[in-house]
């Protein structure tokens, strides 16, 4: 397991990297997070039976795309539009649907789907054009260091379990050290380097320790989800990490936070 692990690791994580690098002229950046979150969106559907009822997926796919892309679209009035159009045009769907059983239930996990991966991610792809690119490489490398510190420390020395009923595996240890890893890895954003951004050492840590709070947060969420339908993981196209959700449930939380203290303290 952490042999496969580490392998998708070492070509996942420079692929995000340089996707994020190099976002101009073109939006790698965007591209890439949309496919990711088409992907793990039809992961959500499948795990919540919403692909079950095609249409009402399709439609959810279109609006997680229009949601993860809408900052691109320099339009005041694109946000609201999105929100206004996903509500009435899906309820509308519902009525031309010839099967009526569960559709609120269907039209309800899509909804959330919309919000839950479209919205969120859309946070992180708005953050890289509005702040740019060394403040997304701190809110996902954060995010990486307090999930691999969590990881291996919780491993070593995890003895005291966090939430049992929700993941067996996590243990307070773990927290504690991923609480470590991002503040470890949002301190080096302080350096005299190409990534160093303008913030003294507090607010690193500050930030730091949000990060692994709302990632860890973001973790324990999709593990609800996951042990409400039954399921280990969402998918299995990522070797030893499970699916293509289960690599986003703490980028969305985290990346979120990022963007509205970047929003609210930085700009």
């Amino acid at each position: 397991m952490l042999r496969k692990r580490v392998i998708t690791a070492l070509w996942g994580v420079p692929l995000v990297l340089l996707a994020i690098w190099f976002d101009e002229p073109l939006p790698w950046f965007a591209v890439l997070m949309a496919v990711w979150g088409l992907l793990a969106t039809w992961e959500f559907y499948r795990i919540t039976g919403v692909n079950d009822n095609r249409p009402l997926a399709c439609f959810g796919l279109a609006w997680v795309l229009f949601f993860i892309i809408h900052s691109h679209f320099d339009y005041e009035l694109t946000l609201p539009l999105l929100l206004t159009s996903a509500i009435i045009l899906s309820m509308a769907l519902l009525l031309f649907l010839p099967k009526k059983e569960g559709l609120f239930a269907g039209w309800a996990w899509t909804m959330g789907s919309i919000l839950y991966i479209g919205w969120l991610l859309g946070l992180l792809v708005a953050l890289r054009l509005e702040a740019g690119r060394d403040w997304v490489y701190l809110a996902l490398l954060a995010t990486f260091g307090s999930d691999t510190a969590a990881y291996f420390i919780g491993r070593a020395f995890g003895r005291h379990k966090m939430a049992p009923r929700i993941s067996p595996g996590k243990t307070w240890e773990g927290a504690a050290g991923g609480l470590l890893g991002a503040v470890i890895v949002s301190l080096l954003f302080t350096l005299s380097t190409p990534v160093q951004l303008p913030i003294g050492y507090g607010t690193a840590v500050l930030v730091g320790l949000l990060v692994s709070v709302f990632g860890q947060a973001g973790d324990l969420a999709e593990s609800l989800l996951k042990r409400s339908a039954g399921v280990k993981e969402s998918g299995g196209l990522l070797p030893g990490h499970g699916g293509l959700l289960d690599r986003l449930d703490s980028i969305l939380f985290a990346g979120a936070f990022v963007y509205v203290f970047y929003r609210l303290v930085i700009a």
